[in-house]
């Protein structure tokens, strides 16, 4: 089985019911979710050898995540130990006009005060095929980024392919400091992972004529994006996921794909998504590319599955990506009418 490894934090998920306010009623939906989690319970369900790192406390919260995710047949074996607190993020769901919005509360969690050699990286990715590490967890502080890049080290130094899901979070850190942080850690990456904003506030690569308030893309400009990222820091492969934020209900979702070797630009097909939880979304489309690619699939149908599987997403409550790899590759096929499976 394919071992493949993901790195950062995951955190308690509050929500009020339905597409109430936060606190419009006395009550919250806990769940758990975080970019890099969701990504290793995505692999998981696609029965890889999911492996998930972070930091958690040693106390019930520490505990009751670690079980969400062994739930989820993701191996917490690497798991390290100590800190005070699990990071918390409050969501409310969106509906037509009015946008979900997001609320952190994960100063001094666990993994922004990790130690270095916390983790024994070289152990880790033994026999590890891929790594996968987002913009998030650097965001979090020095010691989180230096964990970061001392994982990808490690990664490289055994022979796996590392993607990252640059994810600008701009309620965490500046566009200087992203910028500054990041630009090293992606130099190299085999997979870098993106959309209109992550390119610009991350890396300073502009996307003309496109605009992620409105949804407004123009394709063929980030193929030029894609290449100059490609060319200037090294990296082999640029997923560029393409959203048109029509309503906080309703969203056009695709993406595109760019290879250094043969300076290829492939897009993918396009789902008319009516939305039940877009928060997850980009990190099933990771998890399914990935997938596509680690098990040696053409990158066009790698793209395919990938899209596919960030669409079915975004019809499913919570962070997490509840579906198979034949859901996926019968959405991935054609099959989109959504018809009772009987």
């Amino acid at each position: 089985m394919t071992k493949v490894v993901t790195f950062g934090e995951i955190m308690l998920r509050l929500s009020p019911p339905g597409y109430e306010r936060l606190l419009q009623s006395p009550s919250l939906v806990a769940t758990w979710g975080g970019g890099e989690a969701n990504v290793a319970v995505s692999l998981a369900a696609f029965g890889l050898d999911s492996w998930y790192v972070t930091r958690l406390p040693q106390n019930a919260l520490g505990e009751a995540a670690i079980r969400a995710l062994r739930a989820e047949g993701v191996r917490t074996d690497a798991i390290a130990r100590g800190g005070s607190r699990v990071g918390v993020y409050f969501t409310e769901a969106g509906a037509s006009q009015r946008a979900s919005t997001v609320l952190y509360d994960r100063a001094q969690s666990a993994i922004s005060e990790i130690e270095p050699g916390a983790v024994d990286w070289p152990v880790v990715m033994r026999d590890a095929a891929w790594l996968h590490v987002t913009g998030i967890t650097p965001a979090l502080g020095s010691r989180a980024a230096a964990a970061t890049l001392a994982a990808i080290a490690s990664a490289r130094a055994a022979g796996a392919r590392v993607s990252v899901d640059l994810n600008f979070r701009k309620k965490l850190w500046s566009e200087q400091q992203a910028q500054t942080v990041m630009r090293p850690l992606v130099t190299g990456a085999d997979v870098v992972i993106a959309n209109e904003e992550d390119l610009q506030s991350t890396l300073g690569i502009a996307v003309p004529d496109t605009d992620v308030t409105t949804g407004a893309l123009a394709v063929d400009n980030y193929r030029a994006a894609a290449r100059e990222l490609s060319e200037t820091l090294g990296v082999g492969t640029v997923a560029i996921t393409l959203r048109e934020s029509l309503s906080a209900s309703d969203n056009g979702w695709s993406a595109a794909l760019y290879n250094h070797s043969d300076g290829s630009f492939i897009t993918g097909q396009r789902y008319d998504v009516r939305l039940v939880d877009r928060i997850g979304g980009g990190d099933a489309f990771a998890a399914g590319l990935i997938f596509g690619l680690v098990t040696a699939r053409p990158p066009a149908a790698a793209l395919r599955f990938a899209i596919a599987a960030g669409a079915l997403k975004q019809t499913i409550p919570g962070d997490f990506n509840r579906v198979s790899v034949d859901e996926v590759d019968r959405l991935a096929g054609g099959d989109k009418s959504g018809r009772v499976q009987r």
